[in-house]
């Protein structure tokens, strides 16, 4: 029994040691030190090309709550982490050469995984493959994974920021749709002049994130940063993303003078994204700027706006919830190049996607992760979308389930859906890791 993973980074050790320790051999491709991205220096595996952060500790976090899921389900790079962190408050912080080096050493041991250091230019795999080439695949390969999947897939991420429901205030916004066109579905944020006036000086005065040399393309119109478009003119976003026409404030019963759409991110309808605002406004001044649109003073960003290379597929036409692609039961997708985002959401891509290709490989049938786990709403996301245009997805509470009860306390609520989640995964666990022998 034999399998293949493409690429070192998270994603792939994760996924490599998964199927080593069920029993699978595993050739590991890497194309390190032979080649590099232009975003990567070292040789080693899983090296960490940003921050050095895998982010909150605190299980009754989403970070912290999808790290104790991993550990649950037999994680490598969890513990890693754990024996090579440095002081960071109540982040997980490693430092990140000993971090690389531990995973390396941890790979390169196991008896059924052999590193083999080469680029892979196609598709053409003599065992089933799981790709986890990361957001810089190589770009021979990148066209080779556009042609497999029809043309849907991202070499760019724009995205608007996305906030919670709860913490939108309900006494300042309104629902309804343009000219009173289709159902209500869009959540309004009215301006006054005043308000629009002091939220545009905010918004052209605001610090921008500085990009990688690689992450800098041409802006085009079509995903223009909200900030780009300000600076044109005072009333460019109020004839754009910020239009007000055809629409009527019920309690003024006039036109507001600019108005923010939210539009729902997910079915459930715990997310909103602000419709237009991809940005590139450093995440402390979007949190800034962003709180001053009327009703979102209070509001909980899920996910703040992004803008850089990041190539993805388009996941919800692609793949299964186990990461398989449909086309071919032998092929399967992990890391961001799912639309997961994240150094652990791409390691727990990895480490169910290995698991699951391990369980086809033998035979064995694994149960559906609930979806009311971190691994099981991002798995569900990353099938199913929830929006016209897929766009990546951290770990958030956002994308769990609603609670039976209404907990209005953030830290209360989010300690109570890592609690059901942690509880019903401690029952699925055990099945998967059944899955196990003893390693090499």
């Amino acid at each position: 029994m034999k399998a293949q993973v493409i690429g070192g980074g998270l994603a792939g050790c994760e996924a490599a040691w998964a199927l080593a320790k069920a029993g699978i051999e595993v050739d590991l491709f890497e194309m390190k030190p032979l080649k590099f991205s232009p975003a990567h220096h070292s040789p080693g595996l899983a090296e960490l090309v940003c921050s050095n952060s895998l982010k909150a500790k605190r299980i009754g976090s989403a970070a912290g709550m999808l790290k104790e899921e991993m550990r649950l389900l037999g994680s490598l790079l969890v513990p890693c982490g754990e024996e090579t962190s440095v002081p960071a408050g109540g982040a997980l912080a490693v430092d990140r050469d000993a971090f690389s080096a531990l995973v390396t050493e941890k790979i390169k041991s196991h008896s059924r995984i052999q590193i083999v250091h080469t680029e892979i230019k196609d598709l053409q795999f003599s065992h089933p493959a799981i790709i986890a080439t990361g957001p810089l695949t190589s770009e021979s390969l990148s066209q080779e994974i556009e042609k497999l999947c029809g043309g849907n897939l991202s070499f760019y991420d724009a995205a608007a920021p996305i906030i919670t429901y709860d913490s939108i205030d309900p006494k300042k916004v309104f629902f309804g749709a343009r000219y009173q066109r289709g159902e209500d579905d869009y959540i309004n944020c009215p301006f006054t002049k005043e308000e629009y006036e002091a939220f545009y000086e905010a918004l052209i005065h605001a610090e921008v994130a500085n990009l990688a040399e690689f992450d800098k393309r041409q802006i085009y119109e079509g995903c223009m940063p909200i900030e780009v478009m300000a600076k044109r003119g005072t009333d460019t976003i109020r004839y754009g993303p910020m239009r007000p026409v055809g629409l009527k404030d019920p309690k003024t019963g006039h036109r507001p003078w600019a108005n923010v759409q939210l539009r729902r991110e997910n079915r459930e309808g715990t997310l909103y994204n602000i419709v237009g605002f991809q940005t590139n406004l450093k995440f402390g001044e979007q949190k800034r700027v962003f709180s001053m649109i009327p009703g979102l003073e209070n509001a909980e960003f899920m996910r703040y706006g992004v803008m850089h290379r990041n190539f993805f597929i388009d996941s919800p036409r692609l793949l299964n919830r186990d990461f398989c692609f449909r086309q071919n039961t032998s092929l399967y997708f992990a890391g961001q190049i799912t639309g997961v985002e994240g150094y652990m959401e791409s390691a727990m891509s990895g480490l169910l996607a290995g698991k699951y290709l391990a369980a086809q490989i033998r035979g064995i049938t694994l149960p559906d992760l609930p979806e009311d786990t971190m691994c099981g709403a991002l798995s569900t996301y990353i099938s199913t979308g929830g929006t016209a245009e897929f766009q990546p997805m951290g770990a958030n509470m956002g994308i769990l389930p609603m609670l039976d009860k209404q907990v209005k306390e953030k830290q209360q609520r989010y300690e109570l859906l890592a609690e059901r989640g942690l509880s019903h995964l401690r029952e699925t666990a055990a099945a998967w890791n059944q899955l196990d022998i003893q390693e090499g």
